[in-house]
């Protein structure tokens, strides 16, 4: 049966032109769906009978099952998601003061393999599907009933608005995978989360992250602007390399002649580059010095992240001392430097935890041990 959750509007709209029925019922269906995460066609009380019936034996509204539901002492909350074939997805929801942001995943593993990354050690199964990725965003509103928001109509009024009335108020896609290596399941749920017929999120409050795959963020400032965050954590080229294989096919030159295209677009006038702080590796005084050199380059602010452990990865956070130092160099350098506050990490949600569970068809797992399912949840 079709899923309705891999459907954005100018996809259901078609489908539904193909029943006969007009494009208002379309409308009128994707705001059940996702406005009031209703997955009854039954309970579609404005939806005709008829089309209700023939909805009841073509399509299902299926996201995916949660497995474990895991909340920390600072009130993060982790869902491990069954996503079929033996894969399961992590998915993070960490409340703070004015605003609630989901941390999506984008894949089952993560081919980059980056050397500080959890996710990457498990190896690579595939890309999620449409709705199981807006399907995250879809479960998290029910289960922290969210549902019956109606969202604003005209997206100009709502950019810099704090959206208290929201339980998720900010999607970032931050979790297990490299979101612009899953192009175009990725868009059209971004689609989906920006439309004000579903979830209504302002371009400013949808982040992208990504390790910088650069023709892929030459199309997504083409065809679907959100706010950009970049995955660093090197300030030159050498090291880059070796904490991120990637970088040898798209080198920091390239990368940050990207990002200044990219906010030719934005909906930003900065990107954030994400730097995560690792004792020993890429934390002395003259790696900030460098990183300030670089961070000229491009309009952007600098996101300081602790290292997160995991086992058996071969790393160390920085000190506290450390980071602070580090920070106070960009800072007198005249960059826009922030450290994060780690959340979730008593129940491995952090920055560069996740893990679910993975097929790995790269068979990198055995080069790269990692946790089975009963280490990760004891």
């Amino acid at each position: 049966m079709l899923n309705l959750l891999d459907y954005d509007l100018a996809g259901l709209s078609a489908w539904f032109a193909e029943l006969d029925e007009k494009p208002f019922r379309a409308r009128q269906v994707m705001r059940w769906i996702h406005r009031e995460a209703c997955n009854d066609f039954g309970a579609m009380t404005d939806v005709a009978k008829s089309l209700r019936a023939k909805l009841g034996a073509l399509a299902e509204i299926r996201p995916p099952a949660p497995l474990r539901d895991s909340v920390s002492g600072d009130g993060t909350r982790k869902w491990l998601l069954d996503v079929g074939g033996g894969n399961a997805v992590e998915t993070v929801f960490i409340p703070e003061a004015g605003r609630g942001t989901l941390c999506v995943s984008s894949q089952a593993g993560c081919a980059l393999d980056c050397a500080f990354c959890a996710t990457g050690k498990q190896g690579f199964s595939r890309n999620l599907d449409v709705g199981e990725i807006v399907g995250q965003l879809w479960l998290a509103n029910k289960l922290l009933g969210a549902a019956g928001g109606t969202p604003r109509e005209d997206e100009s009024t709502r950019e810099d608005e704090n959206d208290n009335g929201r339980v998720v108020s900010n999607v970032v896609l931050m979790g297990m995978g490299e979101p612009l290596a899953n192009f175009d399941n990725v868009v059209t749920a971004l689609r989906i989360m920006l439309d004000d017929h579903a979830y209504g999120l302002s371009r400013r409050r949808v982040t992208v992250s990504t390790a910088g795959v650069t023709p892929a963020m030459d199309r997504l400032r083409e065809e679907c602007p959100v706010a950009l965050a970049v995955s660093l954590h090197a300030p030159d080229d050498a090291l880059r390399d070796r904490l991120m294989p990637i970088n040898r096919k798209y080198p920091l030159r390239d990368l940050l002649a990207a990002c200044r295209r990219y906010l030719e677009r934005a909906p930003r006038d900065f990107v954030t580059f994400e730097y995560a702080m690792i004792d020993g590796i890429n934390d002395s005084d003259a790696h900030a010095r460098a990183l300030a050199a670089l961070a000229r380059e491009v309009s952007c602010k600098i996101n300081l992240i602790p290292f997160n452990p995991f086992p058996r990865s071969g790393f160390a956070r920085s000190p506290v001392n450390r980071i602070r130092r580090f920070a106070e160099i960009l800072l007198d350098s005249g960059i826009i430097a922030t450290t994060r506050r780690t959340r979730g990490d008593d129940v491995s949600a952090a920055c560069g935890q996740l893990v679910g569970q993975v097929r790995d068809k790269t068979r990198r797992t055995r080069t790269h041990p990692m946790q089975t399912m009963e280490e990760v949840w004891s």
